[in-house]
């Protein structure tokens, strides 16, 4: 068995994970406020996330774990190339935690006005942030023969911005769908509104992505040449068309599922499009970090692979626990009885 490869395949699908579970949460985190109308809709909109989105990061860290162990070289290029943006979506990531959790801990306007606005302000940067490091690596980073060329200026070129903003529009679908079946009545109702309005964005700019990725990436090489890859785009749009449909038809909850599994299939697609790499180089593709020259030892990719057929399923379980748990749409008796937010 060749472990790199499949290593990289579980790289992709921790990432894919990632982007699915907390890209609702940072979508709510940063646009709620536009589905409340009121400081009791605002707290079940925060109440929504409540319980999941500290769960939902161990994806994050599980992904950032499995870099370190199965990809140390690129692990090591991340955190010394990149290490200023990565720094800002830490940062965000930390000020996103402390204001979910801190809102409600005062009684006060001042302060629930405060925490909701650098919650805004938080997720909104780390969404942009991820979206931007991303778009970069779809491209291709300043990789040469003397290590990275390129600075921290450089990573905000157009495409990586535009990749950014697509992150922003998907995960604002992704978490006013979440609310329009979880939050209050009243604040539901108008995040399916704004669901069904953003869509439309959405639509634009993953033609716009699309478009710029033929003309500035190398990432449709890989589809043209193993023709059975594309069933991953087209299941992304097929996913994307069907959200849509479901939210008009009033399936609110299947429209989240769909909306999820179209996050995964967009960036299952871009990981089938950089393969064989992993940082890829916009220099020269000789001096990309790839599954065969940053690798580890087969012994250890083989001894992590038992430990994630071991610990994987638990994780997966204990989200599914959670979320059946917490399943049940949101009503001021249960914001009054629980206390939080």
């Amino acid at each position: 068995m060749d472990y790199a490869k499949l290593w990289f395949v579980f790289w992709a699908v921790l990432w894919a994970g990632y982007f699915a579970l907390d890209g609702f949460d940072l979508g709510v985190g940063f646009s709620g406020w536009l589905a409340a109308a009121n400081d009791e809709e605002r707290r079940g909109v925060f109440a929504s996330v409540g319980p999941f989105w500290d769960g939902n990061e161990v994806w994050l860290i599980t992904a950032g774990g499995a870099t370190f162990a199965a990809f140390p070289a690129v692990y090591a290029g991340l955190f010394s190339w990149l290490y200023p943006a990565l720094f800002l979506i830490l940062f965000s990531l930390i000020f996103r935690g402390v204001a979910l959790e801190f809102r409600g801990k005062v009684q006060d306007a001042r302060w629930r006005s405060f925490w909701e606005r650098t919650a805004c302000v938080s997720s909104f940067l780390a969404t942009l942030l991820l979206g931007v490091a991303f778009g970069n690596i779809f491209r291709g980073l300043q990789i040469g023969p003397d290590g990275y060329a390129g600075t921290f200026l450089g990573l905000l070129n157009p495409y990586a911005l535009l990749t950014g903003l697509l992150f922003c529009a998907f995960f604002l679908f992704h978490g006013q769908l979440w609310l329009s079946f979880k939050a209050p009545a009243a604040a539901a109702e108008r995040a399916a509104g704004l669901a069904a309005r953003s869509w439309y964005l959405l639509a634009a700019l993953t033609a716009a992505f699309l478009a710029y990725s033929w003309a500035a990436t190398g990432l449709y090489g890989n589809f043209l040449a193993r023709p059975a890859l594309a069933v991953l785009p087209v299941l992304f749009a097929a996913a994307l068309v069907l959200a849509r449909v479901l939210l008009a038809r009033g399936l609110r909850g299947a429209a989240f599922l769909v909306s999820m599994a179209a996050i995964v299939f967009f960036t299952l697609t871009g990981f089938a499009g950089i393969y064989p790499a992993l940082l890829p180089s916009a220099i020269d593709p000789e001096f990309a970090l790839t599954v065969y020259n940053s690798a580890s030892s087969v012994y250890t990719l083989r001894l992590m692979t038992g430990v994630v057929l071991v610990f994987l399923p638990v994780v997966i379980g204990y989200q599914a626990w959670v979320y059946r748990l917490f399943r049940a749409p949101l009503s001021p008796a249960e914001l009054e009885k629980s206390g939080m937010y």
